[in-house]
């Protein structure tokens, strides 16, 4: 007899299918703007910073908040750190259409099952989308996977820095006496063991104040047409702090409420992987570079994944293919 869990599983899968080929072919792409009226479940939310002053001084504008991250969990996983506090948080950046990408995660490399000796929460990162059907599809696969966390904003390639704040927020205030915390997105794949055994060394007294990923050392692209695009009169100078690719990078759990924290007296910029960068800078954190993190597509061969810890660009059907191959042959020498 099938379980419960099964069932409703399979639900899921089906009902994901139908919504999709019903937005398919009866409406076009929803353009992110305007108000969201879809009913979503409401739950503990973390505390509000405070609003500024109706008639502020001078005298106090520094504590003002020029980013003050006003928004609501709408869906949310408060006791996911209890009782046992994890290792490493996994956080992942998604999008609502992306359901066979988050389940390929949930059966391969983002199984929080994998490791024995080792606790490892996973969570995948949403705004709200100005689409109902596709919130309460959303809705409906968090009962039962229980992993995913939502505040109302709205879900677009613009938010994104919203998206990762949101995550330093939730670490900070759920699960603030994890080690460390991975930002990543829906279509890269982990080496696990690398991460865990070979960076992040769990049998090691745990770094703070820790930073690390690829790398990057440029500056902002002023051609409108390009996907990187940054205004001039939003960040003037000429060079980007150090930062890290948004395709996957780890840091301390210590760091995530800082970077929290400065964001709120920090400018917002739409690219969230520079603007991370923005944030490191004033908190004189200098995030160290790590050749196992690639934020590009590799062909796969065994022996090439095992030196890697991040691949950037893979598929659902990649993801299963790729964990399959390199479980099954752990036994091989390269």
């Amino acid at each position: 007899m099938p379980s419960k869990v099964s069932c409703l599983y399979i639900l899921t899968v089906v009902c994901w299918a139908s919504a999709l080929w019903y937005l398919s072919i009866s409406r076009s792409t929803s353009t992110y703007v305007g108000h969201m009226t879809a009913t979503v479940r409401k739950t503990k939310t973390a505390p509000k910073p405070p609003a500024p002053p109706k008639n502020g001084t001078f005298g106090n504008i520094r504590t003002r908040p020029l980013n003050p991250h006003a928004f609501d969990f709408v869906i949310n996983e408060p006791k996911k750190c209890e009782p046992q506090t994890p290792f490493l948080v996994i956080l992942i950046s998604t999008t609502h259409k992306e359901f066979d990408a988050r389940q390929a995660i949930r059966e391969t490399w983002g199984d929080e099952s994998t490791f024995s000796d080792i606790r490892i929460v996973t969570l995948f990162l949403l705004g709200r989308n100005t689409d109902s059907v596709l919130n309460q599809m959303v809705e409906q696969e968090s009962q039962i996977f229980h992993d995913i966390v939502v505040e109302d904003f709205v879900d677009s390639y613009h938010n994104l820095t919203l998206k990762t704040l949101m995550g330093m927020r939730w670490v900070a205030t759920f699960c603030s006496k994890a080690k460390y915390v991975m930002k990543t997105d829906s279509d890269i794949f982990v080496n696990m063991d690398n991460l865990i055994y070979r960076l992040l060394k769990p049998a090691t007294k745990p770094r703070r104040r820790y930073f690390t990923g690829y790398v990057i050392n440029g500056g902002p692209i002023r051609d409108m047409r390009s996907k990187w695009y940054m205004p001039r009169d939003l960040y003037p100078e000429s060079k980007y702090p150090p930062f890290c690719s948004g395709t996957g990078y780890i840091f301390s759990a210590d760091v995530a409420e800082a970077i929290y924290k400065t964001s709120l007296h920090t400018r917002l910029l739409h690219l969230e992987d520079v603007y991370v960068g923005v944030c490191l800078r004033k908190l004189g954190i200098h995030p160290f570079q790590n050749s196992g993190f690639n934020h590009w597509k590799m062909a796969y061969s065994l022996c090439r994944y095992r030196r890697v810890i991040t691949v950037h660009q893979i598929s659902p059907e990649e993801m299963h293919r790729i964990w399959n191959d390199m479980s099954s042959k752990k036994h091989l020498k390269c």
